[in-house]
């Protein structure tokens, strides 16, 4: 298996790039957001998720640990195969995606090319227990936020808090997000109050 490649990129199209490694080319398929991050002729750093299927062996490549796990969580959802996982991870960065899942908000995930009003619902309901398991990679800003968006779950207080404000209404996309920030400036150990 491949878990990783370190090369220079040779072409980029719109869904997948070739990494020449050592002078071998390895078509890598990656979301919008780690396609952006690399430059024809610049050298590539991507971890690698390997797929083996009866008829082909694919390469999937994402920029950070943080998209990866997301690629991996999301591919055990029925319905979900690599190509939708793939347009999630393009359509939302993983702390949005936590953060969509947690608030049940489908309107976020449909934005992706693939995913209906049926499959929305499914991630919702499969994944809304297993957001809070994803490791945040020390360092990594934009997965950071992920703590935060799944906090709720098991910090009682940040509960009592996104229900407040719904119940004030906010919508819960809106009051996630404010509770989110609120425990980055206070901490976790705050009250509700």
């Amino acid at each position: 298996m491949i878990a990783r490649l370190t090369g220079i990129v040779d072409a980029i199209d719109r869904d997948r790039a070739i990494v020449d490694v050592g002078g071998g080319g390895y078509l890598v398929r990656a979301s919008t957001r780690t396609l952006s991050a690399l430059a024809a002729g610049g050298e590539a750093r991507l971890l690698v998720e390997t797929i083996v299927r009866d008829d082909a062996i694919e390469l999937y490549g994402f920029a950070t640990v943080g998209e990866r796990d997301w690629f991996r969580l999301l591919t055990t959802v029925q319905g979900v195969g690599a190509k939708v996982a793939l347009s999630l991870l393009s359509a939302l960065a993983p702390g949005e995606l936590a953060r969509a899942i947690a608030a049940g908000d489908r309107a976020a995930r449909r934005r992706a090319d693939g995913v209906g009003p049926k499959l929305a619902n499914r991630l919702t309901s499969e994944l809304k227990d297993k957001v809070g398991a994803l490791a945040t990679p020390p360092g990594a800003a934009a997965d950071k936020r992920l703590a935060g968006a799944v906090a709720p779950a098991g910090d009682y207080a940040a509960e009592d808090a996104v229900s407040a404000l719904v119940n004030l209404g906010y919508r819960r996309p809106e009051a996630l997000a404010a509770i989110d920030r609120a425990v980055a400036r206070v901490g976790t150990g705050a009250r509700a109050e």
